[in-house]
């Protein structure tokens, strides 16, 4: 048995990867545990995904399990393009800001970023002239890359996401959805996951885990499997394949079981809501981006954040106003409303 290492008693709001995992997927692990199974995707829990993701987006998809977020991006994009294409994208995107440039270096992708409010890209924006996708002089738009929810916590409607999607496929372009918070995403929009990706338009989707109480795992939902190739290759030379996936398999598996998914990121999205509620009140404060989802970004006094900040840990996301930054904080499903409350009093604490 290890020593405990850390203090389970301390709780940060710095991000949703802090929280652990949930005890459902605990448990799966343990399950698939037992035995020897076949490696590599041939076990039985990797061959159930197509039907229990089915069940959320019908018939005829692929799934693909792999280790992270940004691998399930780079494969999904890379199954989507050529050598000479690019991905639009906005300048928040996870996939240009956070990934190391794995899209560009990995998967060789050239990322067209358009600057937007509160990370969403509005239909205008995606006029594009003909000569980006006829000139050889330039990286062809091949694929438009949407986040749900986004960077800044908010959410696409699905007539949103139809809309920008129409105008992708309009131009022959394919449309991958970043869904490392898609559950989020669903839980604030209270509709079917099916009626924002494949029913809008959505080809591909990562749809994330690690964010919503798995240990490690993501998946490649392949939605419209004439507009990929070469998915098994690509995840295997872009490092993605697991020799033992049945453990990751076997967490998406629980995640999915009796909605688990939706009502872990329901209860993170609520404790966002509360702790933004709670924050307004308090002088000084400024909620800088709607509370859609699980993030709360606020803009507040310097000292008021590196007063808190050795208790309660954070990030500072914009700090271009160095007195009053944008603080991000992130609520997670094991978040309750003690944390979000004791959390609060600390900032009002420090903001007296």
């Amino acid at each position: 048995m290890i020593q405990t290492r850390h203090d389970p008693a301390r709780i940060g709001f710095a991000s949703d990867n802090y929280g652990g995992a949930h005890p459902a997927v605990i448990e799966a692990l343990a399950v698939a545990n037992n035995g020897h199974v076949s490696a590599y995707g041939a076990d039985p829990y990797s061959e159930a995904l197509p039907a229990l993701f089915g069940e959320l987006f019908g018939d005829g998809i692929e799934v693909y399990p792999v280790w992270n977020g940004t691998g399930a991006n780079v494969v999904s994009l890379m199954a989507l393009t050529e050598r000479w294409d690019a991905v639009v994208c906005t300048t928040d995107a996870h996939i240009n800001t956070d990934e190391c440039g794995a899209p560009e270096r990995v998967g060789g992708l050239k990322l067209l970023a358009i600057p937007t409010e509160h990370a969403k890209l509005r239909p205008e924006q995606l006029a594009i002239p003909m000569r980006e996708f006829e000139d050889e002089h330039r990286a062809r738009p091949s694929v438009l890359s949407l986040t749900q929810s986004t960077e800044l916590g908010t959410v696409y409607t699905p007539s949103e996401v139809a809309a920008l999607a129409a105008i992708a496929h309009g131009y022959g372009m394919s449309v991958h959805m970043d869904g490392a918070r898609i559950a989020n995403a669903a839980a604030a929009l209270g509709v079917p996951v099916r009626e924002f990706t494949r029913d809008a338009g959505v080809d591909v989707l990562s749809f994330g885990g690690t964010k919503n109480g798995l240990v490690f795992g993501e998946a490649v939902v392949v939605l419209s499997p004439e507009r990929v190739r070469g998915m098994p290759y690509l995840r295997k030379l872009s490092m993605q394949l697991s020799s033992k996936m049945r453990f990751v398999s076997a967490q998406l598996e629980a995640l999915l079981h009796d909605d688990l998914w939706l009502r872990s990121a329901g209860h993170s999205n609520a404790m966002a809501r509360r702790l933004a509620a709670a924050v307004e009140a308090l002088p000084g404060f400024e909620i800088t981006s709607p509370v859609h989802a699980n993030a709360v970004f606020v803009r507040l006094p310097r000292v008021v954040a590196e007063r808190v900040q050795p208790d309660f840990p954070f990030y500072l996301w914009d700090e271009t106003d160095h007195e009053h930054p944008v603080a991000r904080w992130m609520c997670s499903f094991d978040h309750t409303e003690a944390h979000v409350d004791a959390f609060v009093a600390a900032l009002a604490a420090a903001n007296a």
